[in-house]
């Protein structure tokens, strides 16, 4: 029997000195414990005695810190009322209801058999345990279980696009060589190597086509620099032929020595010579007039002979011949000089300037004409650039893919392969098998930089922060501790399993601060979160308070007899709560309040499931839109959902509530009780 009691209390029964504690943190097993035996024939009284037995023969030897923790013996309820440990000690009761149906199973046998031990067990009365009240600092711990993880971890994934087709087929890579699983690398070290074939003969083909691309580049270039020249040859022809076309307007209006102006000179100067002949001929036909005249007369006379005379005559009309002719090159002339003013001028100086314009126009046509042509050079030169980069762009894209054929450790770590899910066609990783395009290949944890990766419950949510000091110890290593910052707090509760029964907590993370050895992934972790220190404050074990409804109370030894003390409540770490009102320093308080109660109201009344309903629901609706806080800076929970059963106590309490209205027959409360009571 003993062996079995020992095995009871190892297995992890008795938690906080209670087995009552046990059963409140794991809400689940409880109602399954109750549908397995009937619990009234175990009243808390038994329970507590029979846990006595346990703890004296077993918790100081077998269990080191169990034994350390303060005991809480068997209980003594008043008349009328059901008292039950205060809630602060459960407070973390139903933030991991994940117990499967598998340890239910396992377990069964076990707490059958601590049940029947304890049933045997003699009911003793336990004496009063006292614990004087002092000031002093109360550190606010948060305590929750986690898994380590790596700060840093790195994903090794295939990064060698899909070829289309390959040794491995299929356009996947094969892997020819990878590190095997569980091995530590250090930064460098070649982890894994990809089948690189296909790449470097797509890659030799496209050195060949960036070769020609970069060839039809030089071209494209010398062309467009040849167009620059010849555009600036055009526009120099067309300026010269813009100048010319000037400097003959301006010969030809110059008043001075233009062209029209000694055109009109020499006109002028013709008509001049032309009056001056006609004056000439004029004087010589009346010279020949005269000479005919007398020629006549002598011929008359007979002093000239017929010769004569008709060569007098000829010469006469030779000069009257030349007067016409010079009479009628007067008149030409004029009409030249009058021509010459009216139409002539006109028009030379429309040509002329007919002539500018259109070398300006064509100047203007030739600068438009380059453009076009030197934007044309340009457009093939830029696409030849163009060509020639995007060939050196997959030019070097199978280079980097080449490169990505070998993989290498980013930093030192410890090999993890990626797992398969089988049952879905995967094959598990490992060389001459093929991978796809960013499949993961295994992943790279740096086991030096740890992190601790837990959940926060809500009711504790608003104490927690990054940046806070958190002290880390590790199961495996119960002798080492490690100091660590909370980094993150989620925003959104994690979604539990099927076992979360609605409860809702936080992922946090917690990295530790320190380098750490021997330390692997996914070891228990036990975080303790520094959230406050009150200092210099009075505060006593949790397992002092009593609490019935919302009433909180302890027994304080007061000259020789046990007095009921109302006090009102701050916060807990789970071991100590603070005392705001109600005790003094130096008061003495009984830490096993549960003796006081008289042995005769212990039994426990029939309970039935409607007794009470009424007061829960008036409870309930009184309680509405507020919030029964146990702890000063503890999430609020509301009492409707604790009388529900949907918070840690939730069931406990209802049933506790039930029970003391049952028996409520004339509710008196005992402040004074007599020395001599057990």
């Amino acid at each position: 029997m003993d062996s079995v009691a020992k095995l009871f209390v190892q297995g992890g029964v008795v938690y906080n000195g209670s087995l009552d504690a046990f059963f409140l943190r794991r809400p689940r097993l409880t109602r399954s414990f109750e549908r397995a035996f009937d619990l009234q024939r175990f009243p808390p009284s038994a329970l507590y005695r029979r846990h006595a037995y346990i703890r004296d023969n077993f918790m100081s030897t077998t269990n080191p810190v169990l034994s350390e923790r303060p005991f809480t013996p068997a209980p003594k309820e008043p008349a009328g009322q059901v008292a039950r440990p205060h809630k602060l000690a459960h407070r973390h009761m139903g933030r991991r209801l994940t117990v499967g149906v598998a340890i239910l199973v396992t377990m069964l046998p076990l707490l059958l058999a601590g049940w029947a031990l304890l049933g045997s067990m003699d009911g003793s009365e336990q004496p009063l345990i006292y614990y004087s009240v002092t000031r002093s600092d109360l550190p606010i711990i948060v305590t929750e279980r986690g898994n380590l993880e790596s700060q840093r971890k790195t994903t090794i994934r295939n990064e060698v696009e899909n070829q289309g087709s390959s040794r491995g087929g299929s356009g996947e890579t094969q892997i020819l060589f990878i590190v095997p699983n569980g091995q530590a690398v250090k930064e460098g070290d070649l982890l894994v190597e990809l089948d690189s074939a296909p790449i470097r003969d797509r890659l030799d083909t496209q050195v060949l086509a960036h070769e020609k691309a970069a060839a039809d580049r030089v071209t494209a270039t010398s062309k467009h620099k040849n167009q620059g020249t010849q555009n600036e040859t055009n526009i120099a022809k067309a300026s010269l032929t813009v100048e010319l076309a000037k400097l003959l307007l301006n010969k030809y209006k110059d008043k001075d020595m233009g062209d029209y102006k000694l055109l009109r000179d020499k006109v002028m100067g013709d008509i001049e010579d032309a009056n001056n002949k006609i004056l000439e001929s004029q004087a010589n036909m009346e010279l020949k007039k005269t000479e005919r005249d007398g020629f006549d007369t002598l011929f008359k006379l007979g002093y000239r002979g017929k010769a004569e005379l008709d060569q007098k005559h000829y010469s006469f009309l030779t000069s009257q011949n030349s007067l016409t002719a010079a009479t009628n090159r007067l008149e030409t002339l004029i009409a030249t000089s009058q021509q010459l003013s009216d139409f002539d001028q006109k028009m030379q100086l429309l040509t002329l300037n007919g002539g500018v314009d259109t070398a300006k126009r064509d100047l203007i046509q030739t600068g438009e004409n380059n453009k076009a042509l030197l934007a044309q050079a340009e457009a093939a030169r830029l696409k030849a650039v163009r060509s020639e980069a995007k060939e050196m762009e997959r030019l070097n894209k199978l280079k980097d893919q080449l490169k990505k054929c070998e993989i290498y450790a980013p930093h030192d770590g410890m090999v993890v392969y990626a797992s398969m899910d089988r049952r879905r066609g995967g094959t598990p990783i490992a060389e001459g098998t093929t991978v796809r395009q960013r499949q993961r290949i295994l992943t790279l944890p740096n086991l030096s930089r740890m992190q601790v990766k837990t959940t926060v419950h809500e009711s504790v949510l608003n104490q927690v922060y990054t940046g806070q000091s958190v002290i880390v110890r590790m199961d495996a290593f119960p002798d080492r501790t490690y100091r660590g910052t909370v980094t993150s707090v989620a925003v959104l509760p994690d979604r539990g399993g099927w076992g979360s029964n609605d409860i809702k907590v936080y992922e946090t993370i917690i990295t530790i601060d320190e380098e750490v050895e021997d330390l692997k992934p996914g070891m228990t972790a036990v975080v303790e979160i520094h959230v406050d220190r009150l200092r210099d404050v009075l505060s006593v074990p949790v397992q002092a308070v009593m609490q019935i409804g919302r009433d909180n109370w302890c027994y304080v030894d007061t000259a020789g007899k046990v007095e009921r003390r109302v006090i009102r409540l701050g916060q807990t770490n789970d071991k100590f709560v603070h005392i705001k009102e109600g005790l003094s320093d130096g008061d003495r308080v009984v830490l096993n309040p549960m003796s006081i109660l008289d042995e005769a109201q212990r039994a426990e009344p029939e309970i039935s499931p409607d007794d009470g309903s009424e007061d829960i629901v008036a409870e309930r609706s009184g309680e509405e839109g507020q919030s029964n806080t146990t702890v000063a800076g503890d999430a609020a929970r509301p009492q409707g959902e604790e009388a529900q059963g949907r918070g840690p106590a939730g069931s406990n309490q209802a049933r506790q509530e039930a029970m003391r209205r049952r028996r409520r027959g004339g509710d008196k409360s005992q402040d004074q009780l007599p020395k001599d009571s057990p």
